[in-house]
């Protein structure tokens, strides 16, 4: 399963996205002013695979040394595949 995630880390629909995929045990995917749980130590105790759109991080102003190395930073047409590819992708957080 797939949740994607475009709310701030400072917002309730953020926190709740976060913690929504993992109970579920899902991955996530980081778009939009979610980027920023890509910092490091935001996303302290998930345990899935995160990503995060690169041009959204590029918007903001984070680089490469601001974020989790774990992070895997993908292209809009990468998730599209991720989404087409996956049994559920969950959106609205």
């Amino acid at each position: 399963m797939l949740v994607i995630i475009k709310s701030a880390p400072d917002t309730t629909e953020g926190k709740r996205g976060i913690k929504f995929a993992r109970d579920m045990a899902a991955d996530i995917c980081l778009i939009q002013n979610a980027v920023y749980f890509a910092q490091i130590e935001r996303l302290d105790g998930f345990c899935g695979t995160a990503y995060a759109i690169k041009e959204d991080l590029q918007l903001r102003g984070l680089r490469e040394d601001d974020i989790e190395r774990e992070l895997k930073i993908i292209e809009w047409d990468e998730l599209i595949d991720m989404m087409t590819g996956e049994d559920k992708a969950i959106g609205a957080f």
